[in-house]
Parts: C-alpha cells; sequence; structure tokens
C-alpha cells in the first residue's frame, strides 16, 4: 500500500515542502529511515537525524527551519506528533479494513449481524448473536449464545467471547482475551472438598474500551461484571467476577483484580499490582507498579508497596529500607557498649 507526498499532505491538513510525487509504503523511526519511509520529527533532541536520514518523506511542525541541506521531502503541520498519531490511527484503519464472510464457520441461523462485516475463517456465532455494523471477526473467534457486540468493534484473532455477554460501541478485544469465563467461585464442605458455585451472571463493556492479550474477564455470580466506558487493558489481566472499573481508568500488563472490587474513574495502575476482593477504590487514585492493594483507597491517592501505603512516605521509608542491614548493625554496637558500661 503506497501514499504519495500529496495525498499525506490531504490526509493531515498539511503542506508539502519538496516533491509531492514521492511515494512511500512504510513508516520509520527518523534515525532509522530508509527510501520509501515516512518518518517524523517533534523531539528537537532528533533534529540532527533529519539532515542524515533517508525517509522519503518526513512530517515536521511549521515553524521548523532546516540549517543544512536535506534530501527529504517535508509534510509541515501544525504538530507534528499529534499528525503522525493520527497517520497511524489512518492507517491501521485501512490495514483492518476487510470485509466478507469466510470460509469455513459456524454462524447460528438465529445469529444476525449489519453491514460491512467480516467473519474470519473457522469463527464461531452461537445462537441469538446480535452483531452491529462495521465489525471485523478474525479467524477462530468463538462468540457464545445470547451474545450482543455494538457497531465497529474488532475481535482479533483466537479470542474467545462467551454467552450473555454484552460488549458496546468501538472495542477492541485482541488475541486470546476471554470474556466471561466463570467467576473463581467454590464453597467448602466438611470434608474439605470444594463445590463449584453457579455463575449465572455475565460481562457488560461499554464503548471504547480496549482488551489486550491474553487478558480474561470473568462473569458475575450474580448481576454482572462492568468495564466502564473508556477503559484500557493492556495484556494478561485477571478481572475477577462482579468487578467493576470506572470510565477511562487504563491498567497495566499482569495485575490482578480479586472479585467485588469497584475501581474508581481515571485511575492509573501499574503492570503486577495485586488488589483484593470487596474494597473500593476511589478516582483519580495512582498505584505503582507491583504494589499490592488490601484496603478501601479515597480519591486521588498516590500508593506504592505490598502492602501499599502513601508514595511520599514509601520513598522516604525506603532509604532506611535499603540501610537497614548497617542500621541493625549500629544498634547491636550500641547495646554492646552500653552493657558494658
Amino acid at each position: 500500500m503506497k501514499f504519495t507526498a500529496a495525498q499525506i499532505a490531504g490526509i493531515l491538513e498539511g503542506t508539502v515542502d519538496g516533491n509531492p510525487e514521492v511515494e512511500v509504503s512504510k513508516l520509520a523511526k527518523i534515525e532509522e529511515g530508509k527510501k520509501g519511509t515516512l518518518t517524523f520529527l517533534a523531539n528537537p533532541k532528533y533534529t540532527s537525524f533529519i539532515y542524515n536520514t533517508e525517509a522519503s518523506i518526513t512530517i515536521v511542525n511549521n515553524d521548523f527551519k532546516a540549517e543544512q541541506d536535506i534530501t527529504t521531502t517535508l509534510i509541515r503541520v501544525e504538530d507534528a506528533y499529534n499528525s503522525f498519531s493520527k497517520l497511524l490511527e489512518y492507517y491501521n484503519k485501512v490495514k483492518l479494513n476487510k470485509t466478507g464472510i469466510e470460509k469455513p464457520n459456524f454462524i447460528a441461523e438465529s445469529a444476525t449481524y449489519g453491514e460491512h462485516i467480516y467473519i474470519g475463517a473457522f469463527s464461531y456465532l452461537g445462537e441469538n448473536v446480535k452483531i452491529g455494523n462495521n465489525v471485523k471477526i478474525y479467524p477462530n473467534v468463538y462468540i457464545g449464545d445470547n451474545v450482543t457486540i455494538g457497531d465497529d468493534c474488532v475481535i482479533f484473532a483466537g479470542a474467545k467471547i462467551y454467552s450473555e455477554s454484552v460488549i458496546g460501541n468501538t472495542v477492541y478485544i485482541h488475541s486470546g482475551a476471554i470474556v466471561g469465563a466463570d467467576g473463581f467461585g467454590f464453597t467448602p464442605n466438611e470434608q474439605g472438598e470444594y463445590a463449584k458455585v453457579p455463575q449465572t451472571g455475565n460481562v457488560i463493556i461499554e464503548d471504547h474500551v480496549d482488551i489486550g492479550a491474553g487478558t480474561t474477564i470473568d462473569r458475575a455470580t450474580l448481576g454482572s461484571t462492568i468495564i466502564r466506558k473508556g477503559v484500557k487493558l493492556d495484556n494478561q489481566i485477571q478481572i475477577a467476577h462482579n468487578v467493576e472499573i470506572g470510565e477511562h481508568t487504563a491498567i497495566a500488563a499482569q495485575t490482578g483484580v480479586a472479585g467485588s472490587t469497584k475501581i474508581g474513574k481515571n485511575c492509573l495502575i501499574g503492570g503486577q499490582v495485586g488488589i483484593a476482593g470487596h474494597i473500593t477504590i476511589g478516582n483519580r487514585v495512582r498505584v505503582q507498579a507491583q504494589s499490592g492493594i488490601g484496603r478501601n483507597i479515597k480519591d486521588d491517592e498516590v500508593l506504592q508497596g505490598s502492602p501499599s501505603f502513601g508514595y511520599n512516605d514509601w520513598n522516604r521509608s525506603y532509604v532506611h529500607f535499603k540501610n537497614l542491614p548497617k542500621i541493625v548493625q549500629t544498634v547491636n554496637q550500641l547495646e554492646k557498649k552500653i552493657n558494658h558500661e
């Protein structure tokens, strides 16, 4: 897929400084640019590379002034970084713009789907499935009975969506993700054996949610596990039954959230964080990587450690943690001195 500088400038509402007919088919970092690639310059630290880059086209800010000769064609825009991001988004839409229904697959007679659909080979759509317009379902996807999926969603290869799940609009679910598996519900009996508690609820995923590869979201025991609008989940995250995650919260990889916990809006949670069950985390909370959360958290707290406590307190305490052997040695020496006196 090739684009000329003139075409790209049209997409970005920019102006061409150089050859408007030069073509590119790939993207590259400015320091790694080769003929036929497009790059951008937004950070002044990388300015020196523009004089040596072999990239055919470079996106720059309107106020960029070359101090040496350059060979790359420039596309001048208001904000090079935002324009490059916009171009990436456009490129991704073009790349993912598949339509049609591949064979073989299984689509139940009671399943319905909208216009401009793509259903990849070996996919399974169960009874009473309802799918909106412009949805892309890649090969080997399983969609269970009574699932509803809104418009403009992309379900990548190998994802599994269990029965009764409700998916909103513009949701991206990446390969290997599982939505709606049973929550971890068991009760011990007098013999020490575990009896399974039926998980009869579902999962609700609202609009503009991204779910990373290998992430699992369990169905509720009763009611719903809810992922609110704009939530971003990284790869390999575990969301347990009856959890609710507030709007525009982002969670990094390998975090686990135990059952019935409520997480507020606009939170940022680092990688490998462990969050206990049946607690409430407020809005705009920041949790550093590898922290352990075992209590209710108020709005706007910043936490670190396991068990976690205030981020600033943690930093001050860490000075002493790493010097603990020396501190113990000093205390022992003082004790000996006192005892001898």
